[in-house]
Order: structure tokens, then C-alpha cells, then sequence
């Protein structure tokens, strides 16, 4: 799969894997919703439940910004088989008014209860993936 192939077809998708590792290199991943915006992907830190608000993937950022994000379909028909994977450098900041706009055209339940943050918005240095038809599935 070229570059923009794998772009588009991680783009299409509602959620990815988040990988994030700590400043000794321990990998951490997590499944998360994200957006387009200019320069890049955003998440959020949304209203779900969560044990607490000092998140080990905001930490691992901090610690090490570099992150990969995996989106990926599974099926019996191993024909129908795809990933596209996004790699780059992460940043943790106050949600912004492009990111919030973004995830509400994304995301109808963002209309309703908006984040509040922080956002992450990541720098895409590389763009990857592998279909087993070599074509969008």
C-alpha cells in the first residue's frame, strides 16, 4: 500500500491503537477516536470514565513523543485483511477550537457532551500499510 493509500484508508476508520512508550522505552498501548486536522491527527481526552485524569499515555508523551498509531480490519477471509499505521511525534495541549470542531464533525456524540481536553495532536512523519488484495477492503 502506497503513503496516501494507507492515509486514506486509516482516515475512513472510527478508532486506532495509540502506542506510547515511557522515557525507558516500556510500550503502552490504548484504543482511542481521533480526527484529521491541518498538520496532523488529534485526540482528545474525552468525559468517559476513567479511573483517573493523569492518563499513562499523557505521561508517556511528556516522556517520549514519539507514537504510532494502528488501524487495522480483521476477518475470517484472510483476503479481506488490512492495517495502515501512522507514525509521528505527539504533543499534549489545551483543546483548541479546530480540534473540538473537528471531532464534533467526526463524532455526533461530541455534539452532545464536548471534550474538554487536553487534546493531543500528533505530527504524522510516516504513513504505512498492508492489504492482503493490495487494494482498499
Amino acid at each position: 500500500m502506497t503513503p496516501e493509500e494507507s492515509r486514506t484508508l486509516f482516515l475512513r476508520q472510527p478508532h486506532a491503537i495509540l502506542a506510547t512508550a515511557d522515557a525507558s522505552g516500556v510500550p503502552h498501548l490504548v484504543p482511542v477516536v481521533f480526527a484529521e486536522i491541518s498538520g496532523g491527527l488529534a485526540l482528545v481526552v474525552d468525559g468517559k470514565p476513567k479511573r483517573t485524569t493523569d492518563l499513562k499515555r499523557l505521561r508517556n508523551i511528556a516522556a517520549n513523543p514519539h507514537v504510532s498509531l494502528l488501524a487495522e480490519h480483521y476477518d475470517a477471509d484472510w483476503t479481506a485483511l488490512w492495517w495502515a499505521r501512522a507514525d509521528g511525534t505527539a504533543h499534549v495541549s489545551p483543546l483548541t477550537p479546530e480540534v473540538l470542531a473537528a471531532f464534533q464533525r467526526k463524532y455526533p456524540q461530541h455534539r452532545v457532551a464536548p471534550p474538554q481536553g487536553p487534546a493531543v495532536t500528533v505530527t504524522v512523519a510516516k504513513w504505512s500499510g498492508w492489504a492482503a488484495r493490495g487494494e482498499d477492503s
